[in-house]
């Protein structure tokens, strides 16, 4: 007998619907879900993996792929009522959840979970206050939509250094920025955080109303609840001078001593740099960024950096904006990845030559398809700063610990394709940090107080050597503020 297509379609509406009755459980809502979907206002909404998948996906959806994980569902709160709301159902069912800014993290499980996953993306607003300078910033923004709403103003804040990066890990992790040389890290910058206690109540946290929230947040992360919005100080933002040089193998040297020179010598504040030696394409290289707060450096301050031979250059008068996506961050997006760090005094020619000799060493192990290493991109990142970054503002903050003494950060990076290779690629990472510190110590370094960087710092790193002698307090400030220990449901850096 033929099958008319009418026939055919009957068929196929019969199949699926018997599919659909022997595994309804496709279609079923989690409870805990179900439960707060039904308290939210209009503003808000919940979203599942076979009935929502497009919003879902871009929900739990982050810059490294090894970051994500599949959740029963994606909240999207609108109002700070609504994420109250939905802490209070997940504190009282005990259900596991994560809460994901811009979704930069590379920590996996630090804002992904196999629960109830809360994106924080419709707080995006940013709102610039002409009467005090400062401007109010939603969780869900990147810093480069930070940068764009203040542009109109000729205001600037103190915010992420290259394209793509969030701004609420960013700044609860402590914050380093273009202009950290003139005015601090970020949390120095901080007049106020909104914050959803893990019982629901909603605080307006200063440094006059909730000291000890105010330290504890400054650095502390998510353990005392979920911010929604943060007011920052802004200050004056005119073009800038920068970008981005590439250079091959046979020039890494003279990049070398030209970054030495400047971390040793340069101290007009408005300059700063990052020096990243990367393994590529089965070669040595380097990425260069250069930054000037102001439209045109002064004789001298880059001299040695532009005079070296270059494979692509992009410098330029141009706006903050353009200059942070002059970047190549988002290169190697959607790949599984992992950070890690020291802290260093100093950037001697000798360190310098010691991370360039890990790059090449690591580079070729790690990218051997021969030998199932799936590493796309190994990079090491010397950031120097000026030691006075920490005298720009003296109230405490949970990091860092110790505020008489600066340690630059020092961003290690590796991407690679199989989660197979995961383990390798973490341990790995966790042996060549452990040799930098081991060679800057010899040369002299004292880095017996020189706590880590919480975000870079991999995430088995112990609590100890991210906030030293504050971690009692930290301890104590938790237990005080999350008895109930709500805040242990989620993943990140816990007190």
């Amino acid at each position: 007998m033929r099958l008319t297509p009418i026939i055919l379609l009957a068929l196929f509406e019969y199949s699926f619907a018997q599919g659909v009755r022997h595994d309804k459980r496709v279609f079923e809502k989690d409870p805990t879900c179900e439960a707060i979907e039904q308290g939210l206002s209009s503003s808000s909404k919940v979203y599942y993996p076979v009935l929502n998948p497009i919003p879902y996906n871009r929900g739990i959806g982050h810059w490294a792929s090894s970051s994500t994980q599949k959740a029963k569902c994606v909240v999207e709160p609108g109002t700070v009522t609504d994420v109250a709301k939905t802490v209070q159902v997940l504190g009282s069912t005990r259900t596991p959840f994560a809460v994901k800014g811009g979704g930069h993290a590379s920590n996996p499980g630090f804002s992904s979970t196999t629960g109830v996953h809360i994106a924080m993306s419709r707080f995006g607003e940013v709102t610039y206050n002409e009467t005090d300078q400062t401007v109010v910033i939603g969780a869900g923004l990147i810093w480069d939509d930070v940068y764009a709403g203040l542009a109109p103003h000729g205001r600037g804040v103190l915010g992420g250094r290259v394209t793509g990066v969030g701004v609420a890990g960013f700044i609860l992790g402590g914050g380093y920025s273009w202009k950290t040389n003139q005015y601090g890290m970020t949390i120095d910058s901080v007049v106020a955080f909104e914050l959803v206690k893990p019982d629901g109540s909603i605080l307006q946290v200063t440094n006059e109303n909730q000291p000890d929230l105010f330290f504890g947040l400054k650095g502390g992360f998510n353990n005392f609840g979920i911010v929604t919005r943060f007011t920052l100080q802004t200050f004056p933002q005119t073009q800038v001078w920068g970008g981005l040089i590439t250079v091959t193998a046979p020039f890494i040297d003279q990049i070398s001593a030209a970054t030495a020179d400047f971390a040793a010598n340069v101290t007009d504040p408005k300059a700063s740099i990052i020096t990243t030696y990367n393994f590529l394409l089965g070669e040595p290289g380097i990425s260069q960024l250069l930054f000037y707060d102001g439209p045109t450096p002064p004789p001298g301050i880059f001299d040695n950096f532009m005079k070296v031979p270059f494979f692509t250059r992009d410098i330029k008068t141009r706006d903050l904006l353009s200059l942070v996506k002059a970047s190549p961050a988002n290169a190697t997006a959607n790949q599984r990845a992992i950070f890690h760090t020291v802290s260093v005094l100093d950037y001697s020619r000798s360190l310098l030559d010691a991370v360039h000799n890990e790059t090449k060493f690591w580079g070729l192990r790690l990218t051997n398809l021969l030998t199932l290493d799936t590493g796309t991109f190994i990079s090491y990142d010397v950031e120097p700063f000026l030691p006075s970054i920490l005298s720009h503002n003296v109230t405490p903050s949970a990091f860092p610990p110790i505020r008489s003494t600066r340690f630059s950060p020092f961003n290690i990076y590796y991407a690679w394709l199989l989660e197979a290779n995961d383990d390798t690629f973490h341990d790995t990472i966790k042996q060549s940090a452990d040799r930098l510190r081991s060679l800057a110590a010899a040369e002299g370094q004292d880095l017996s107080n020189a706590a880590l960087y919480p975000n870079y710092a991999i995430f088995d790193t112990p609590m100890q050597q991210l906030y030293g002698n504050n971690l009692p307090t930290l301890q104590a400030l938790k237990k005080l503020h999350d008895p109930d220990n709500v805040m242990e449901l989620t993943g990140g850096w816990k007190f």
